[in-house]
């Protein structure tokens, strides 16, 4: 066997070479239980290479077994005889493999990737350039895939409608804002944004703001040389907010400011105003005010006030509290109301201060007011302030109080100091 150290036997040379193996395959074969037996070496302990050994039974003319015919090949053989069939299976194998993975390979960039690449493509497209391109269509019968496309067409089509109605909207409120910019310059317009507004008179201070909830508002205020020696004091708020406010803000105020100009006392004023608003008011507005005329000489202040906020009156030396005036009816309600004047002196270093709802009632983002006790708080903090450096004192305090809470309602201030009188000289 192969290279072993076998030696060639002469005939009638006898051996014991039997182990248990050995021994129960010569039982089986002699008494007939098999046709043939193997015994596999793989791991041999007397020097001997690896190898197989087939044991075939000889029989004499009875059928009885006389003898054993052992054959022995060595493994090397089988090994070597096995090789070329094995590279053949490996190179089967490796040859089907890529086969395979070629025709899958340009299956899957068929009915995968040239679909995926043809969907990105046009997704990179349309970002680029919003407009819409051609279908993709039925790109792949994989219903994955051609949701997808049918997907990206529609998203097209939708995204193109958007960007059209976008842009028309967006144009809309660009020309909405440019006219509400017109809008809220003219109503600045209308409004004295000139301090102080008579250098010329040094017998009073006077300044006021307002600061609009939206681009434009409702309030109005005005002051106003009715002649050499009286001067009128407007405030007022309008109902409603916007557009249709303004115009009517816009409207009162003119009423009010032309018809002041004409003389009498303010009830006088307030009755022919509110009757011209009555005769043409179908949009059913109204507004609150406050109106007084001051003569100067004397410091004598003639009012009434038609349904608005309580002014706060300082007296030199002392504090801010509530004037806690007599309310008449508002204006634009009805027609033919009867309004009362009330007289009040006010004298050197005397100080009034008028303001719309929207100073008290201003909200922070916990829905807590401003209210009237913390505009009190804020008129004494700055009570020896000019006109002006209490109107900008109190805005601080709103402001801060505020924060970032939106401003739901329109705040116009007005404040007089009383300088001095003639009688004073």
């Amino acid at each position: 066997v192969d290279d072993t150290n076998y030696s060639e036997w002469e005939i009638g040379y006898e051996r014991d070479t039997t182990n248990d193996e050995y021994k129960e395959k010569y039982r089986m074969l002699y008494q007939h239980e098999a046709s043939y037996e193997t015994v596999f070496r793989l791991h041999t302990t007397d020097g001997t290479h690896p190898h197989i050994t087939t044991l075939v039974p000889v029989e004499n003319d009875k059928g009885d077994v006389t003898a054993l015919l052992c054959v022995q090949r060595p493994m090397r053989e089988m090994a070597e005889a096995f090789e070329p069939y094995f590279l053949l299976i490996v190179m089967g194998v490796i040859v089907m493999v890529v086969l395979v993975s070629l025709i899958a390979a340009i299956f899957i960039r068929k009915a995968i990737i040239k679909p995926v690449e043809k969907v990105s493509d046009e997704a990179t497209r349309f970002a680029k350039e919003n407009t819409k391109g051609e279908p993709l269509g039925d790109i792949s019968k994989y219903d994955v895939m051609l949701n997808l496309a049918r997907s990206i067409d529609s998203m097209e089509t939708d995204m193109v409608k958007y960007i059209e109605n976008l842009s028309v909207i967006t144009e809309e409120k660009e020309r909405v804002r440019a006219e509400m910019s017109v809008a809220a310059t003219i109503q600045s317009n209308v409004l004295p944004d000139r301090f102080p507004p008579f250098p010329e008179r040094d017998e009073f201070d006077i300044y006021a703001s307002m600061k609009p909830a939206k681009e434009i508002g409702g309030d109005f205020y005005n002051f106003l040389l009715v002649d050499d020696d009286h001067l009128a004091l407007i405030i007022a708020d309008v109902s409603g907010k916007g557009v249709p406010a303004a115009l009517f803000m816009m409207a009162s105020s003119i009423v009010v400011g032309n018809r002041a100009k004409m003389g009498g006392t303010p009830s006088e004023i307030l009755h022919f105003v509110n009757n011209s608003i009555c005769q043409h008011n179908d949009a059913d507005m109204f507004f609150s005010v406050w109106l007084g005329i001051l003569e100067i000489s004397t410091g004598k202040l003639t009012a009434c006030n038609a349904g608005h906020e309580y002014p706060m009156i300082y007296r030199r030396n002392g504090s801010f509290d509530v004037f806690r005036d007599e309310h008449d009816f508002i204006i634009g309600g009805m027609e033919d109301v009867r309004y009362e004047d009330y007289e009040l002196k006010l004298n050197e270093g005397d100080k009034m201060f008028f303001y719309t709802d929207g100073l008290p009632e201003a909200t922070d983002k916990n829905g807590s007011m401003f209210s009237e006790i913390r505009v009190i708080k804020a008129l004494n903090e700055y009570k020896d302030e000019s006109p002006k450096g209490i109107i900008e004192g109190v805005q601080r305090d709103v402001d801060a109080f505020v924060g970032d809470a939106d401003q739901f309602d329109d705040l116009t201030m007005l404040c007089i100091e009383i300088r001095k009188t003639k009688k004073d000289n």
